[in-house]
């Protein structure tokens, strides 16, 4: 029996990641993406970290239910004002490592949520 989850034609899917690589989809993506379900997108993103990194996915934040954000090989959470402004734009963000959130995309992803990866290289 096969268990693997069904995953929608043309969906991205995470496939792996290592030195600054995301494999998405068959795809090669270097430095930081956002990986939605039907799209991914190179990500510029400040070291600072401000509202405005985030504007890909608050353009589409009522598609959205949740936002992984993968912080790197560890996670620190962000400031406590940036998490607030997020969530006052609509924004439901989880904070974890970049593994983590790799592959929890996946799984959501093949469950039918509507779930966006932002993820930052390991």
């Amino acid at each position: 029996m096969d268990v693997t989850p069904l995953v929608p034609s043309g969906a991205q899917i995470i496939q792996a990641y290592a030195d600054g690589t995301f494999r998405i989809s068959g795809m090669a993506h270097d430095g930081a993406v956002i990986v939605f379900p039907d799209q991914t997108v190179n990500w510029t993103v400040t070291a600072e970290m401000g509202v405005d990194d985030f504007a890909p996915l608050l353009a589409r934040a009522g598609d959205l239910d949740v936002v992984l954000l993968g912080l790197g090989a560890t996670v620190a959470n962000p400031p406590f004002e940036l998490r607030r402004a997020l969530k006052d734009r609509g924004l439901a963000i989880d904070f974890m490592d970049t593994g983590a959130a790799c592959r929890t995309y996946n799984v959501l992803m093949a469950e039918g949520r509507r779930v966006a990866a932002a993820l930052l290289p390991v």
